[in-house]
């Protein structure tokens, strides 16, 4: 279950220490963005040296990595396979090439560690319009890639349009990344809401990314994590509604009815599978209606 990741700059001892302790579901722990490059190395250290004595049991471990094109990136894959992530993001990722050039990365160091072959996966970040317009292809270019990642602030720059809190300008951009990880059967994740003191504006940010049908999202500040996971955690009454419906066709078979209703509604096949996605959801959650 993964339906927060909090980001963690990789430069920060004190965020490091208590990356684990703010309820999200896996922590980023970045590599790129909010390093600068003088840090790099320090930045590397500090990450290497988290991990091993940390192990952040509980919470999924995610590596940001610095761009394949850059001085950065061959030292920070050095670093980041022998501690065994669950996932390594790839930035600025335009087309299946780059995910094609850190698969092999991976696979070579992998080998070089003594770490399972294939046991790490990528989430590449798509943050550009040629990445956006690649989508599918960048999702379907190798087994390692579990999910499609995106990044509003750099894409709205590359777009030279204005960064709102309602998100109409990178509308497109979360459809495409949605409809193209749906079909290449991966995951999707949703952008930072940057706005740290607007609660109303995150609840509903949250709410809508689940509304579309992202897995999850992502944050900057501890302080989203909990309205993240409301958003993305199934209420009573959709487990109730859920339990309902399974009943229901349940009912309809004992009685060999073709056809089911519940509360004057036909029960059809997306009725179940989503009655069946929120119960999967519930009991891997430990929620009870």
């Amino acid at each position: 279950m993964r339906r927060s990741m909090l980001f963690i700059p990789g430069n920060s001892p004190a965020m490091l220490l208590n990356a684990d302790v703010h309820g999200a579901d896996a922590i980023i722990l970045d590599l790129e963005d909010a390093v600068s490059p003088s840090e790099k190395d320090a930045a590397r250290v500090l990450v290497r040296n988290a991990v091993r004595a940390l192990g952040y049991a509980g919470t999924e471990i995610i590596i940001r990595v610095n761009p394949v094109d850059t001085a950065f990136c061959r030292e920070d894959m050095e670093t980041v396979v022998p501690l065994r992530p669950s996932l390594v993001m790839p930035t600025k990722v335009a087309d299946e090439n780059t995910v094609l050039a850190f698969a092999k990365m991976l696979d070579e160091l992998e080998a070089k560690h003594g770490v399972p072959a294939g046991s790490i996966g990528l989430i590449p970040l798509l943050e550009t319009a040629e990445g956006i317009e690649n989508a599918y292809r960048i999702a379907k270019a190798s087994p390692r890639v579990k999910a499609l990642f995106l990044g509003a602030e750099d894409l709205s720059a590359d777009l030279r349009a204005r960064r709102t809190k309602e998100g109409r300008e990178i509308a497109y951009s979360r459809g495409r990344i949605l409809h193209a990880a749906r079909a290449a059967g991966v995951d999707a994740y949703d952008t930072p809401f940057t706005d740290v003191n607007d609660d109303e504006g995150m609840e509903a940010d949250a709410a809508l990314a689940r509304d579309l049908g992202f897995t999850g999202k992502a944050a900057i500040s501890p302080r989203h994590i909990e309205a993240i996971n409301r958003a993305f955690s199934p209420s009573e009454k959709e487990i109730e509604y859920a339990r309902e419906v399974l009943e229901a066709i349940e009912e309809g078979r004992r009685q060999g009815k073709g056809a089911v209703s519940l509360h004057g509604k036909m029960i059809d096949k997306p009725i179940v599978d989503r009655a069946k996605r929120v119960l999967e959801m519930a009991e891997a959650l430990g929620v009870r209606a």
